[in-house]
């Protein structure tokens, strides 16, 4: 991914972030909680194989709605 589309993504997935602050589900192994922005980047790999820097340029819009569209 070209480094202007990372940095776009990247505000994408803060500002998802941001809203799901105080709102994942406890856990045994984080237990001064969870981190959503690492949450956000887990699934990313979990569901594209690849960390978000890592995408093709040409999934950058299903990348972004897929972000758009992560709630917990």
């Amino acid at each position: 991914m070209i480094e202007n589309n990372k940095k776009i993504i990247w505000k994408i997935i803060q500002e998802q972030g941001d809203s799901l602050v105080g709102k994942l589900s406890p856990h045994p192994m984080h237990p001064k909680g969870r981190n959503p922005y690492a949450h956000i980047c887990g699934i990313i790999k979990n569901r594209f194989g690849v960390s978000y820097k890592d995408i093709e340029d040409e999934k950058f819009d299903e990348l972004k709605k897929f972000i758009e569209n992560i709630n917990d």
